[in-house]
């Protein structure tokens, strides 16, 4: 079996025999039920591939095709002439470099059908394109876009990239990109007469007034049901397809092929896209994993938005108190790209995802999709978050997983405080207790997300509360709360008194309580008490 990774030429991945996918279904409703689309979907997704797709199917070439879904359901087979334009490749931090990349676009397709255009207006060139396009071939128009929003996410939030315009006025490069891209996109306005088909594809959502003023809406499918599985491999997808990479796999492993699914699933499933909940794993991590036979980070190693830093380093709210809670819709889904509200971003981005919906109150319960993301983000910030001698954690979270295997709790213990002195200047002249307590309960959620090779479960729901942290490993269970500025018997009681180990009173590992006691005075672990039951 071929796998198509780096290719995104659906001609390529069909005439070379690499494995496909097949979305044909969903790209002939689209072409058959609308005409002009928004789709949001994380990098690395497909959404290049789909373009590709829509390509050949909207240049005609039915050969592609054969044996695939849309062979039964497209009877005519029309040629129209497909305008297509990708901002992915470009990096646009320096000044002019989408104006070239717009125009090297409009000049490529102006000599293909053999048109000229005087107007130095990107957006009225653009509208003369397309209205000329369509009277030399009596065809229609189809534009597809890959990537709209990388002109803006790679300049947001960057006040000191400067644009001069002609009067030598100053702008921010941000603006003077969304401004830019408002007046290119403005042309479909005008243009509707002679569109037949428009696909927009990004990793956010900016507000439609700011880039798209003007602009006849598009129907946002990003989170519509019909096409959550648009993009990505769906479980049923994977089982069916790839049933022999899988147990190629498990083989690798030395384990059965439903251990198999369950490890792919925990790993890169998880996905969710809309109200019916379609599993999809992440085609990036997917491919390359049966390719190379191993369980790795594939999309995280492939890099992590800058864009998203910024954001995170600039908010007062942690990732510990966004992940886990429900919110509606508004407030990620539609809820258009700021720099001043970035779950929207994180959401859109695919570090989060849709874990459940309450259809009584019409939320949604925002985590992480699955191991790989939540070990990947949890990483990435605590790099910048530890600093000094644990700017690499590597070495320590190996000590620390032999002292929890080992059911050495006191090793544990030095552990923790080692790398919270590290730390402790964040809990520096912070007189407010609810502050103190914040960044407290930040750092050790980064400390026990990273301790992410073993169930480790914050802040867990039981009928008498919650209980703080659980560490399950192979041959031990630590319960551990934690108290500021009081004591550790405090917090050893509280575990005994809300019944905390109750539901591991069949387990038969040692289950360790433990109550610690942080003072915010010296940043570090003040005192800790520490039970076994056997």
């Amino acid at each position: 079996m071929k796998y198509p990774i780096g290719i995104q030429t659906f001609e390529r991945i069909i005439s070379e025999g690499y494995v496909y996918v097949d979305k044909t279904a969903l790209v002939h409703k689209m072409a058959t039920e609308g005409s002009i689309y928004f789709l949001s979907r994380p990098r690395r997704f497909g959404k290049s591939l789909l373009l590709s797709t829509l390509d050949s199917y909207f240049s005609g070439k039915k050969e592609l095709f054969k044996g695939l879904a849309i062979e039964q359901l497209e009877t005519e087979w029309k040629n129209y002439p497909v305008l297509r334009l990708s901002f992915a490749t470009s990096n646009f931090v320096m000044p002019n470099v989408l104006e070239e990349s717009i125009a090297l676009f409009l000049r490529n397709y102006e000599q293909r059908y053999g048109l000229t255009s005087t107007t130095k207006d990107l957006g009225l060139r653009f509208r003369e394109l397309i209205r000329g396009v369509h009277e030399k071939t009596g065809m229609k128009v189809v534009v597809l876009i890959d990537e709209y929003d990388k002109p803006l996410l790679d300049v947001l939030d960057q006040e000191m990239l400067t644009y001069a315009d002609g009067q030598g006025r100053a702008h921010t490069l941000e603006d003077h990109n969304r401004n830019l891209l408002k007046g290119f996109y403005g042309a479909f306005k005008d243009a509707d007469a002679h569109l037949r088909f428009v696909l927009l594809t990004g990793v956010t959502k900016f507000s439609q007034i700011s880039v798209f003023s003007g602009f006849n809406q598009p129907k946002d499918i990003s989170s519509d049901k019909d096409y959550e599985p648009l993009c990505g491999i769906t479980k049923e997808e994977m089982l069916s397809v790839f049933e022999e990479p899988i147990s190629k796999l498990a083989n690798c492993y030395n384990v059965s092929y439903d251990e198999m699914v369950r490890l792919l699933s925990q790993k890169y499933d998880g996905y969710h896209f809309g109200k019916k909940m379609v599993d999809i794993f992440n085609p990036y991590s997917l491919l390359n994993c049966f390719s190379s036979q191993e369980l790795r980070d594939y999309w995280f190693a492939s890099g992590t938005p800058t864009y998203l830093i910024r954001l995170l380093s600039r908010d007062s709210e942690h990732i510990n108190e966004m992940v886990g809670k429900y919110y509606e819709a508004s407030e990620f889904i539609n809820y258009k790209a700021d720099v001043d509200k970035p779950l929207p971003m994180i959401y859109q981005s695919g570090y989060l995802t849709i874990k459940d919906f309450n259809p009584r109150r019409n939320s949604y319960l925002l985590d992480f999709p699955n191991a790989e993301v939540r070990q990947g983000f949890v990483d990435v910030l605590a790099s910048g978050y530890f600093k000094g001698q644990y700017a690499s954690t590597t070495h320590w979270l190996m000590e620390v997983s032999d002292a929890l295997e080992a059911g050495d709790i006191d090793l544990f213990m030095k552990k923790m405080r080692s790398l919270l002195a590290s730390t402790t200047y964040r809990f520096q002249h912070k007189n407010d207790p609810i502050d103190c307590e914040r960044y407290f309960h930040y750092t050790f959620y980064l400390i026990l997300q990273m301790i992410g090779k073993y169930n480790t479960m914050v802040e867990k729901e039981t009928s008498e509360g919650r209980i703080d942290c659980v560490i399950e490993c192979p041959g031990h269970v630590y319960i551990l709360e934690f108290k500021l500025d009081s004591s550790a018997e405090a917090a050893l009681r509280q575990i005994e008194e809300k019944g905390y180990a109750l539901p591991y009173a069949a387990d038969i590992r040692p289950l360790h309580l433990i109550g610690i006691n942080f003072s915010s005075e010296k940043g570090n672990i003040e005192e800790y008490k520490a039970t076994v039951r056997l």
